[in-house]
């Protein structure tokens, strides 16, 4: 994926509908995964509806800059493959 917040973007539109996992930066050296869809892209934010049974919320949302600096790592769910999105 390229290096730039356009392309991270462009990525993601292309992928939309699809299942993703989520690694995503929690603080204090705590890491998250959450799996589910990603829903929508929007000019400055991305929205992951997430798996009802495993999460306590609906939606989470997060920046391109958070896959940018790498806060947030996404890992996509093709047919049995996996394939990893990292800036």
């Amino acid at each position: 994926m390229g290096k730039t917040l356009v392309d991270i973007k462009r990525a993601l539109d292309a992928n939309v509908g699809k299942r993703i996992t989520i690694k995503a930066n929690g603080g204090r050296r705590k890491t998250m995964e959450r799996s589910g869809l990603l829903e929508e892209t929007y000019p400055s934010v991305f929205i992951v509806k997430l798996d009802e049974q495993q999460n306590a919320f609906e939606r989470v949302s997060y920046s391109y800059a958070d896959v940018l600096t790498e806060s947030v790592e996404l890992m996509f769910c093709e047919e049995g493959e996996n394939g990893t999105i990292r800036a």
